[in-house]
Order: structure tokens, then sequence, then C-alpha cells
């Protein structure tokens, strides 16, 4: 079995990581993304990055570090992304292994013609994009994508890669292959156990779209009792209709809730320190990065069951909330009201699953393995 002792278990071995996004409006494939490439790197292989252009790649190239990235100009409609010049970046690279982030888009098809052409190693991550709140949300598109591409696509995978037990559920009955390999997002470096007291603040950061189900949770806010101090803070970044939604809700909502738009880096990491508790009320998830992230600053969420991580729930680090608002409005009242000792214990729970089943190491070893063995096995079926 491969391990992360030498750190070297890649070693050799050339990986593509081709995506629709390589900047922030991938949301949390993207960070999946910036993730990956820096695991492949950390045991040793090369990662190299495939993307669709867009007005924020340039700029957000440079979180990759020392992974190359191109990213291709798009011909005709976004949603589509068809980027004539990626499928021979593809057959050029010389690549070992490909692995393909997110579904539904150009970069399925190429990735999946670059399989059968080399018959190398080939895996598929839908990121949660199998989910039936997702696959019910523009049918006939997604009709089209199946029967053009997708489904052969699915077919000449080495494996498909499932987040949780449940989005391999969500494979099978979309791909019908049962062989999906379960590997968890990897979080941050855990922090240090909070020793001072959090003021009464809970935090949404992601993307800002309807799934993730804003305007129920601000509603919910202001139905809630709370305490004087009590603050809302929600930080990301969207369309632009999905965007001046949320800033008219927040606007009703007065001033303790707050719409800070994208934060990055060390403001997104000051937010996660200084939060009592993270919140997604979210209608559907592959595994959300932001509750990883959280859970490494010591910090409990506040989730659905659509986040897909009862790990949280089992450990004691997260509390379960509904969809509309009156369902909300209990959980949030339960957060802001915990005690110091009970809300520490939740935040030290917050941190063993940061240090365990999440924790990078675990993570990348599962990886090694899995990349290894596509490669042996190959792909293009």
């Amino acid at each position: 079995m491969a391990t992360r002792a030498s750190g070297q278990t890649l070693a050799g071995k050339r990986i593509g990581l081709v995506s629709a996004w390589a900047s922030r409006l991938g949301g949390g494939v993207f960070e999946a993304v910036l993730a990956q490439a820096r695991l492949i790197e950390a045991q040793g292989g090369e990662a190299l990055v495939f993307a669709l252009e867009d007005q924020h790649s340039a700029e957000d190239a440079a979180r990759f570090g020392t992974a190359q990235v191109q990213v291709f100009p798009v011909k005709g409609p976004a949603q589509i992304g068809y980027a004539p010049a990626l499928l021979p970046a593809l057959q050029g690279a010389g690549l070992d292994c490909l692995h393909l982030h997110g579904i539904w888009m150009y970069p399925s098809l190429a990735a999946s013609r670059w399989a059968k052409a080399s018959g190398q190693g080939y895996v598929v991550s839908p990121h949660g994009m199998l989910d039936p709140w997702i696959t019910a949300r523009g049918r006939w598109k997604k009709a089209l994508a199946r029967a053009g591409y997708e489904r052969t696509s699915w077919q000449r995978a080495s494996f498909l890669h499932a987040l949780t037990q449940r989005e391999a559920a969500d494979i099978e009955r979309e791909s019908g292959r049962g062989d999906s390999v379960v590997i968890a997002n990897a979080g941050p470096d855990a922090s240090p156990v909070p020793s001072v007291p959090r003021a009464p603040h809970v935090l949404f950061i992601g993307r800002i779209h309807a799934k993730k189900n804003l305007i129920a949770l601000v509603e919910a806010w202001q139905r809630a009792e709370r305490p004087a101090d009590a603050r809302l803070t929600l930080a990301g970044w969207g369309e632009a209709a999905d965007v001046a939604q949320l800033r008219a809700a927040v606007a009703a909502a007065g001033p303790s809730v707050e719409f800070i738009g994208p934060v990055y880096g060390a403001a997104k990491q000051a937010l996660l320190d200084k939060a009592r508790f993270t919140v997604l009320p979210s209608h559907s998830e592959g595994l959300p990065m932001a509750m990883l992230e959280g859970w490494a600053a010591g910090t409990p969420a506040i989730l659905t069951g659509e986040c897909n991580l009862p790990e949280g729930l089992v450990a004691g680090a997260a509390l379960e909330c509904g969809y509309d608002a009156k369902s909300i409005v209990p959980a949030l009242e339960a957060a802001l009201r915990i005690d110091q000792a009970d809300w520490r214990a939740m935040a030290r729970a917050a941190q063993g699953l940061a240090m365990g089943p999440f924790a990078a190491e675990t993570i990348a070893t599962r990886w090694s393995e899995a990349y290894l063995r596509a490669i042996a096995q190959g792909g293009g079926q």
C-alpha cells in the first residue's frame, strides 16, 4: 500500500487536472483543484492544470504556486465552455493520468476524447453535479450533454470519484457504475483550539447561488431570538442577479446582517477565526470546503443534510438545520445561546475532524493509491 512517508509516491508522474474553472468563479470546485495540485506535488508528482479562461483566471493563477496552469479562450456561449485549443493541449502534455473536475461542459468532452486516444488513466470527479437538485435544473441541456458526451466520458473513466457515499449513489444512478472511489476533500491544517470566547457571530463564505439558500437564512435570522451583539456575515461571489437579490434581502434585514463580497487569504482566515459558527443551509452540495476550513479553525458549523457531512453531527462539531426559514431558526438560536464550555467542546470536535478523516495526509495517501491504480489499469474504453 502506498504511504506518505517518503512524500514521493507519485514521483515521475505527470497528472493533469482539467476543469471549467481555474479561478474564484469555480467556487468549491476551484478550491478542490487547488488542493489537488498541492497534494500531487507533495507526493512528488507534477501537477498540470488546464481550464477555461475567464475574467479572474490570470489573477488567480498565482494561487497554484509551482503547478503549471494553462487557460484557454472560450468560443460561443460561456455555459458550454467550448475551447478548441483545450484538447490539443491535453494531447501534447505527455500526461500519465488526467483528472476531470466538474461535468456538464466542454472540458468533459475534451477529457473523454483524450482518454480514448491515449488509453491512459482517466478520473472523473462530478463534485456534486449529479445531485438530484442539480440534475433537475436545466434538464434539456443536461439531457443533451448526457447523450452527446457525458455517458461516454463516465464509461471511459478508470474510475469515478465520489466525495461521499451519498454521491457514490448519485453516480451509480446516473452512470450505471457502482465502482466509485470515495475520497473526501482535504481540509487545511488545524490551528490551535480557541481559548478566547468568541462573540455571537455567524458566518457564511461561499458562492452566492440559489442552491445555498441564503434568502431563507436571512429571513430566519430576522425571526430568531438572538443576543443584542449577534451578527450574521455573508461573504462570497456569484452571478450579478443572485448577488443583487441577496443585497436587497440584507438591506431589509437591518444592521445585524452584512454582505461583504468576496474574501480571500488572510482576510478569509480572520473571519473563520473569529466566527462562533459557520452556516450553510444548502439545498445541494458535494462536500463544502468552507465547512472544512471552518473546522480547521475550530469553528463549528450549522448545516443541512445536503452538505453531506454527517461526521460533523456524529462528532458534535455541527448543528443540523432545515431548508426553510422556520426550520433554520431553531438551529440559529441554539448556536447563539450555547455556553462557552459546550462551544469549546464543539470546537475541539471540529478540529478533531480536521486532524483526522479530513487531514491532508490522510487524503493524500488515498489519492496516491487511487492515481497509481488508474495509471496501472488505464482508461480509454
